[in-house]
Parts: C-alpha cells; structure tokens; sequence
C-alpha cells in the first residue's frame, strides 16, 4: 500500500533536515522524496531547491564519504570507488573524493591495519594464513601492488 503523499512545503522542510543532519548524494534524496510520495516535477525542484540553498551538493558529499571511510573504518581506495559508484557518483566527484586521502598516509594506514590484524590473530602466518590476511586487505578495498609491498615491510 502505498503511504499518502506529504506536501511539497513540508517534503522540502523534512529533507532539510535530511541533509543538515549528514551529507547526502542525489540518490538518497531522491529515495526518500519517492518514499515521501514526492513524484514527478516536484520531486525535481524539491532537488533544485535543495542544492541552490546548499543543501545538496555531491563534491560535497564525495569528499567527505571517502574521508570518513578511510578514517573510521579503514577502507582502501577501490571499495571508497565502488561505493561511489553505487550511489552514482560523477567521475570528477571521485577524484576530487580521493584528493581526500594522502598517499603517505594511506599506505601508513594499510601498514597498520596489517599488522595489528597479525597482531591479533596470528602467532607466525602460515601460508593459508596469509592469503585469508591477503583477501581480507583486498576485501578492505586495497590495490594488490601495494598489499604485496606491505607484506613485504611486514616480512610476511
């Protein structure tokens, strides 16, 4: 069943608030205007209205989607990308997002997600043991060349 529709003065209020709250993408904004029972041209200004007033703004968002999941949970640049693109993030809106995370700094955070995870789980990783260690990095979104040669500072 589908929910009665709100009016566009209020659907424009409560995404307002929305997107005060936390960044968002175009995506989000539209799911949630369609899940308010916002269609058509309406939803379409509501959008426009939303980024005019600075709402909305997805170099915005980008930029800080890829800072926060570098940060906080240790993601690597290809995940951050696939991310993106699932919200259907620009091209240009990516890169600007991966000026976000410094080079030094992101192999630095690789090193240490590395090896506090050997730390913790593995006395001396045998071979099988390096390649779940391996996957793993690369489930977190890490380039193969660069997990290799932290492996290699790690003597793994």
């Amino acid at each position: 069943m589908q929910k009665p529709s709100i009016s566009r003065d209020a659907a424009l209020l409560r995404l307002q608030r929305y997107c005060a709250f936390q960044d968002r993408c175009h995506l989000e904004v539209r799911r949630k205007l369609l899940d308010l029972g916002i269609y058509g041209q309406d939803l379409e200004d509501i959008i426009v209205q939303l980024i005019e007033d600075n709402f909305l703004d997805e170099e915005r968002f980008a930029r800080s989607f890829a800072r926060g999941k570098f940060q906080i949970k240790g993601w690597g640049r290809v995940r951050i990308r696939q991310e993106l693109n699932a919200r259907q993030i620009s091209a240009y809106c990516q890169r600007k997002a991966m000026e976000e995370i410094d080079e030094a700094t992101y192999i630095q955070k690789l090193y240490q997600l590395l090896d506090a995870k050997v730390q913790r789980e593995y006395v001396q990783p045998n071979p099988a043991e390096k390649q779940t260690l391996f996957q793993w990095a690369l489930r977190k979104g890490y380039e193969t060349e660069l997990i290799r040669d932290v492996f290699q500072q790690l003597g793994l």
